[in-house]
């Protein structure tokens, strides 16, 4: 028989784990659904331990904030405390930070004289199923009832960090828009009016270092189908010819003026982080503009925090076997904070 470390060795070599199960996660699957308690029990611990790093993985690789926050584990006993006066000496009453102070609260500025205190809270989910599958070794559907583990994980994530996101923004009360432009349209002007105002905003003169300025911008996937439609009064011929054969799934054009173009399916007309610009947190756009996009200053990793008390666990459920069900459930404590909000400036379209 493999022991557990062999089983979990093997394990975190393949990410794929969930969707192709090695042999002997297969025959772990088998065990867990055993009538012998003791032996189900056994092999549902076991399979929750060698799982437990690919779902890690998996809810790391989904989050759409990739690149956007800094993760910063803590020890235990460790205060989650960011001071001020080493982002910039001197400067401190020009920062306000934004926090989450707990699950499912709107974020709200957390900002203590010269230092920030991020609170961190649990977040947690749970997948179960009939005892007949693991049995038949029906990994098609545990398997799937895993990913919907995960991406439960994946959307708390994602939507925790970008409330937080928003809510910066909002209180910035910095709204930039293309005049020119018609509703809902796209334009190379837009980026260009967010890199002055971000510039402009971001504090310090031309010569100070580290100064704010548009590193990477967010736009719904139809802003996206918009550049894929400019003219030749918006780019060139060679570049309108790039657009065109531009893979199927992949942006059209992925820098406009050293800036990121960066489509996520939550920002567009009644999606779901647009929405909660508007409704929670009480935000406008340009009375003719129907689309959010949003902007980042991403270049000095000074102002998106995410400290992390503990990663994803996760562990087998005893209590099912009554029922004749198998199942995980697994928690994470983490927190997200914006330091400065002048590192976020939203636009319209």
């Amino acid at each position: 028989m493999q022991t557990l470390t062999q089983i979990d060795r093997r394990t975190k070599m393949n990410k794929n784990v969930i969707s192709a199960p090695t042999p002997e996660m297969t025959d772990l699957l088998k065990r867990s659904g055993s009538a012998n308690r003791a032996e189900s029990l056994e092999a549902s611990h076991q399979l929750a331990v060698a799982l437990q790093e690919p779902l890690r993985q998996g809810v790391m690789s989904g989050d759409i904030t990739a690149g956007i926050y800094e993760t910063i584990s803590l020890a235990p006993g460790a205060s989650p405390e960011f001071p001020l006066d080493f982002l910039a000496p001197g400067t401190e009453k020009d920062f306000v930070a934004y926090s989450i102070p707990n699950h499912g609260r709107i974020p709200e500025r957390y900002v203590e004289g010269d230092y920030v205190m991020v609170p961190t809270f649990e977040i947690a989910s749970s997948i179960d199923w009939t005892l007949r599958y693991a049995r038949d070794a029906r990994w098609d559907i545990v398997g799937r009832a895993l990913q919907v583990l995960q991406s439960s994980f994946v959307k708390k994530t994602n939507d925790d960090a970008w409330h937080t996101i928003l809510a910066a923004g909002v209180d910035r009360n910095i709204l930039v828009y293309d005049a020119d432009a018609a509703a809902g349209q796209f334009t190379k002007r837009l980026v260009s009016l967010l890199k002055t105002v971000m510039r402009r905003n971001g504090g310090g003169n031309s010569s100070s270092i580290n100064r704010g300025k548009l590193t990477d911008l967010y736009v719904s996937p139809e802003a996206i189908e918009d550049i894929r439609n400019w003219g030749v009064d918006q780019v060139d011929d060679v570049t309108r010819r790039e657009i065109y054969t531009s893979e199927d799934g992949s942006a059209a054009i992925t820098r406009i003026f050293s800036v990121n173009i960066q489509d996520i399916d939550e920002l567009g007309v009644g999606q779901e982080y647009q929405n909660f610009f508007k409704s929670e947190l009480s935000g406008s756009l340009q009375a003719s503009d129907v689309e959010l996009v949003v902007g980042l200053d991403l270049s000095t990793n000074d102002s998106f925090v995410r400290p992390v008390r503990e990663n994803v666990q996760v562990f087998e459920d005893e209590n099912l076997h009554r029922q004749r069900r198998a199942g995980f459930y697994g928690f994470a404590e983490h927190g997200f904070a914006v330091l400065d909000n002048r590192r976020v400036i939203v636009g319209s379209l």
